[in-house]
Parts: C-alpha cells; structure tokens; sequence
C-alpha cells in the first residue's frame, strides 16, 4: 500500500478524523458482535432447549472463525487491497445477522434452527477478521506507516466501543422484538456500513512478490509471544474478576470491569504519539510493567479498593500493549507483507485469550481464584522479560534495529 507519509500538515484533529473515518467500519463489525453477544447463550440454553455445552459452543464457533481465517484476512487485504477486504468482512456480518433471523423462523425444527445459527456466527468470526484486518491497514494506507501506532490505538478504541454499546443495546433490543428484530437491526448495520464504505478512497494493493507464512511467522512470532504473555491479565480479569469478587463475598464486580475499560481507553487517548516519542519496544516495557503490577494487587487484594486499583493499573498497562508491539512487528516485514503480518500478530492474541479460560479455570480448581492473578502477573513479568531482550534481538532476527 503506499505511504503518505508525504503530507507534513496531516496531524492533530485532521489526522485523527482521517483514522476514524476508516476504522469506523472495525466499530460497525463489532457492533454486530456485541448486539447478540448477551442474549445468545440464553435463547440457545433454555430457548431452544439445548445444554450447556452446546451453547458455550455455538458461541465460541466465532473466535474459532476468526482465528483460523485471520491469516488468510491479512493475505487478501495485501493482494487485493483493504477497502475490498473491509467490505467482504461487512458482507460476512450481514450473513450472521441473516442466519439469525432464519434460525428464529426456523425453531420448530430445532436442529435445522441451530446449524443456521451456527452458520451465522462462522460468518460473523470470518467477517470480524476481514473487517478488523482490512480497517487497520485501511487506515496506514491514508495516513502513512509513521502514525501505524495511532490507526492500531483507534481501532481498539472503536473495538471496546462497540461492544460496551452493542452489548446492552442487544439485550434491550431482545426484550423489544427477540432475536428477529436483533437479527434485522444486526443486517441493517451491516449494510448501512457497506454503503458508506463503497465511496470512501480505496489505497491501492501493496505490489511486490509476497513472503510465504512460514516467513512472515518467523518475523512476527517473538512479539505475538510478548502479546501472548500479556493478553492472559485482561482474559483474567474479563472472565473471571465476578468469580473472584463472589469468592471474596465482595460487589462491585462490574465497576472494576468498568475501570478496566475506562483505563484501556483513557490511556490510549492519552497517549497518542506516545509509541512514536519513545519506541514500541520501550512502550511495550512500561505497559508490561505497569500490567504486572496491577496483577498482582488483584491477587494479593485485602479489600475491594485495593483490588479495584490493581484492575485500574492492569487495564492502563494493558492498553498499549498490542500497538506497541504491533508497530515493531508490522515493520518487521516488507510493505506487501504488512497485512500478513498484522494478522499473525493478531493471532497470538486470539489463541491466548482462547486458552486463558481453561487453563484459568484449572488453576482456580487446584488453588483458589486469587492464584489466577498472580499466576497472569507472572506472564506479564514474562512478557516484559521477553520485550527487553527483543531490544537488543540481532537485526537480521526481527528487521528492527535495536533502538526500536
């Protein structure tokens, strides 16, 4: 894709707005996540009458999507440019939200009901991997690799966005008109932003003979490690701070998440050009810390204040994670590699979150809930262990220059 790095006057308002006049498209995609995200399991366990299991399953169905086509996602947005894989993306939550509506049509024949169902969510996790994807590299393409930092940033703000919107939006939604009107709402997003996107400003294809997996993997794996490592404390957190608060016979389960949030989102607005003024290495070490330490007062929490400040902490160290490490990984690669290379990256962050569950949920059968936190603020110590050594990884390892 080109650079236009070219266009000194593109920073402040105008940069921002540039970004997300693109990523907004990312927020659309995981507008359609969020929506059904809270009402699904019920409709599926005690709707249509099946168990658990199968519940838990059909949901997870999407990240199991979304995972296994990221690679691809990233390919295609490098051959046949990102607005066309944005779009593609959008298509594939429309078809969710179309799945839906002939599952809800479709209950007096259950299995029938479930297998659209089903369909839907393998189209939303395809969807959500092309869209988010494509919208990134959308976004350097317009604004040039020198603000990749701020486009990464962005789209996780319109990430979190969306889904603290869409969530309890859905379930208002349900109550309203059940899953037949979630479904056409879901549709109507979807091909709202498939219009606005048409007549956006496409960048063009990046040209250039592209890398096999195998070596883009070998470029971007250290740092998908690094993210690995640090994504297990907000998995932690996000699906098991209730369990922790319930243990303690504490409330305020939900504030802290709330923190959480507020921390993730504040610290990246705060921060923009922070990852350009000081590196993403550099960056990824004082979140990595920072993160560390918020873990391990939730761990180590007498009171609900000092656990409520370790998640604040966690969700502030958190935030910068994945764009710090990002932009050192992105650039790892040549330019018609840097789609690929985003979604690998991306999937170490996919596979630890999808691992985080069990293998949390194992540790606090064997030794209580606490251990899970301080068992993730040891990853996070790793992580930043494994970050300070990338500063000095021989250049021929990782492309970077050790001053990164």
């Amino acid at each position: 894709m080109p650079d236009q790095a070219s266009e000194p006057a593109l920073s402040g308002w105008r940069l921002n707005v540039r970004i997300v006049s693109v990523v907004i498209f990312n927020f659309a995609s995981y507008f359609t996540i969020g929506l059904p995200l809270a009402v699904l399991p019920g409709y599926i366990h005690e709707g249509m009458g099946y168990s658990a299991f199968w519940a838990g399953l059909a949901i997870s169905l999407q990240y199991f999507a979304t995972l296994l086509s990221r690679p691809h996602a990233g390919r295609y947005a490098d051959q046949l440019g990102p607005k066309k894989v944005v779009i593609l993306g959008l298509c594939g939550c429309f078809l969710s939200g179309l799945g839906y509506l002939l599952a809800d049509q479709t209950r007096g024949w259950p299995l029938l009901s479930l297998g659209l169902l089903c369909l839907g969510r393998v189209a939303l996790g395809i969807g959500q991997s092309l869209a988010g994807t494509g919208s990134t590299l959308w976004g350097v393409g317009l604004v040039g690799t020198p603000h990749i930092a701020r486009v990464i940033s962005w789209n996780g703000i319109v990430t979190y966005g969306a889904m603290a919107v869409g969530a309890p939006l859905g379930v208002w939604i349900w109550h309203y008109g059940g899953l037949s009107l979630l479904a056409a709402i879901i549709m109507g997003v979807a091909l709202l932003a498939v219009v606005l996107a048409l007549p956006r400003p496409a960048v063009a294809a990046s040209k250039g003979k592209s890398l096999p997996f195998r070596a883009v993997l070998g470029k971007v794996w250290p740092f998908g490690l690094a993210l690995a490592f640090g994504s297990a404390g907000f998995g932690a957190i996000a699906t098991f701070i209730t369990l922790f608060y319930d243990a303690r016979g504490w409330e305020g389960a939900a504030f802290a998440l709330t923190l959480f949030s507020c921390a993730f989102v504040g610290t990246r607005l705060l921060f923009p050009n922070g990852i350009n003024r000081l590196g993403g290495l550099n960056v990824a070490m004082i979140c990595f810390s920072v993160e560390c330490l918020g873990l391990l007062l939730v761990g180590l929490a007498p009171s609900p204040l000092m656990a409520k400040a370790g998640t604040l902490l966690a969700g502030a160290g958190f935030s910068l994670v994945f764009p710090a490490l990002g932009v050192v990984a992105v650039k790892a690669v040549p330019q018609q590699n840097q789609g690929s290379a985003l979604a690998t990256y991306t999937v170490f962050m996919d596979l630890s979150l999808g691992i985080t569950g069990p293998l949390a949920g194992l540790i606090m059968a064997w030794t209580g809930v606490a251990s899970i936190y301080l068992a993730a603020s040891g990853l996070a110590a790793l992580a930043l262990l494994l970050a300070w050594r990338l500063k000095f990884w021989p250049a021929r390892t990782t492309g970077q220059a050790t001053s990164s």
